[in-house]
């Protein structure tokens, strides 16, 4: 099955040694601007000091050993613009997500709470308000706890 896999979903099995979980199999999409999300995410946590740097280089070391299908960058701006004026949102990374998921016809999926519900109209979403239903996401909490 087709997915779109968001920033924080990447992250979180980047923190859990690349074990895709249940995720595994399917095939794992998402916007060009991924990398540089993750890669920011995980900075963040180093500055903050939640995270060792050894272990976020290890995170990065995975991040580019995941076998995701990057969409063609730009591909969808004006879309991912559109969107974003249409559901209020100010930036639109998250536009970015859901217009792919919608040209895909495929669910996104996500762990960020906001994200689904802001997109819960326009969108199939799996997050984290359906971890229990939703084994992929379940499988990637598990391992991060």
């Amino acid at each position: 099955m087709r997915l779109v896999v968001d920033a924080s979903v990447i992250v979180a099995i980047c923190y859990a040694g690349g074990e895709l979980g249940r995720l595994r199999g399917h095939e794992l999409h998402a916007p060009a601007l991924l990398p540089a999300e993750v890669t920011s995410s995980i900075r963040e946590a180093v500055y903050r000091g939640e995270v060792p740097l050894a272990q976020a280089a290890g995170a990065l070391e995975r991040l580019a050993g995941l076998l995701l299908t990057y969409d063609t960058p730009g591909a969808h701006a004006l879309d991912a613009f559109t969107l974003a004026e249409q559901l209020g949102w100010a930036k639109t990374y998250d536009a970015e997500y859901v217009v792919l998921a919608r040209a895909l016809d495929a669910p996104l999926v996500t762990l960020d709470g906001r994200l689904q519900r802001g997109a819960a109209g326009v969108a199939r979403v799996i997050g984290p308000a359906a971890t229990e239903a939703e084994p992929p996401v379940a499988a990637v909490l598990e391992r991060r706890r």
